[in-house]
């Protein structure tokens, strides 16, 4: 049976190059809120990283398609990514599709990401938990000879899952303290989504005060000011010498 037809990835920023890291958000701002700062580390550390958006966000009630696009371009900036694109996918529809699993997975081919960090199962939010399947499914995919994806087979290495709307409990906690001012404007550079109304608990003026507070929380349990926090898909080999 022929394969559906991918959607073509848009590049927001930078170019297509493999990439250490690649952040999959459901829309636009969602990878800033919930691993913005470990994305800033690394890429200040000189890893290649990059955030593909799914969705345009356009059936979000504050801003536009074109108004939200120019916000992910000013972040990635901010943020020093290598790359940053936006898949297409229908906003409020983002499940395990044939349509988008080939999509994703001809993605992960471009960029070639060695770990690919995703939102977690138990968001309450339907595209963020339609993203985790959609991603199972593409990695799959992208990593089979045989998949009509376009590009050579690619295996990813680690997936991480990241906070969004629920708790998680997390097996990784990454120190986030010596980037909260770039971390913070890369938020604030979704100026659409969190200058106007609050509309939700993540879309609001106070999306701040509110995500410190749980990178605080995490930051305790870690002995450090503030941490994000990420549950791994499989067991993590830890050095004893290194704890």
């Amino acid at each position: 049976m022929t394969p559906p037809v991918a959607t073509e990835c848009h590049t927001v920023y930078g170019r297509p190059e493999p990439l250490d890291w690649l952040c999959l958000a459901p829309h636009p701002d969602d990878a800033e809120i919930g691993a913005g700062g470990t994305l800033i580390r690394l890429a200040q550390a000189g890893r290649a990283v990059g955030i593909l958006e799914l969705s345009r966000g356009e059936r979000g009630t504050q801003g536009t398609p074109d108004v939200r696009v120019h916000e992910c371009a000013r972040a990635a900036a901010i943020m020093g990514l290598s790359w940053r694109g936006n898949l297409g996918l229908p906003d409020g529809e983002l499940s395990d599709t044939p349509e988008g699993a080939h999509a994703l997975g001809a993605a992960l081919r471009l960029v070639r990401p060695r770990v690919l960090v995703v939102p977690h199962h138990r968001d309450r939010h339907p595209d963020h938990f339609g993203t985790y399947h959609l991603a199972k499914r593409a990695i799959h995919l992208a990593q089979l000879r045989k998949a009509d994806l376009g590009g050579e087979p690619h295996r990813i290495m680690r997936v991480l899952l990241y906070q969004g709307n629920a708790d998680i409990h997390p097996d990784l906690l990454v120190d986030v303290e010596g980037v909260q001012d770039v971390w913070e404007a890369a938020v604030r550079a979704h100026d659409s989504q969190f200058s106007g109304q609050a509309i939700s608990e993540t879309v609001t003026p106070e999306i701040i005060e509110r995500r410190r507070a749980r990178q605080s929380y995490w930051g305790t349990l870690a002995r450090v000011r503030y941490a994000e926090a990420f549950e791994a898909e499989n067991a993590l080999l830890v050095d004893p010498l290194a704890l």
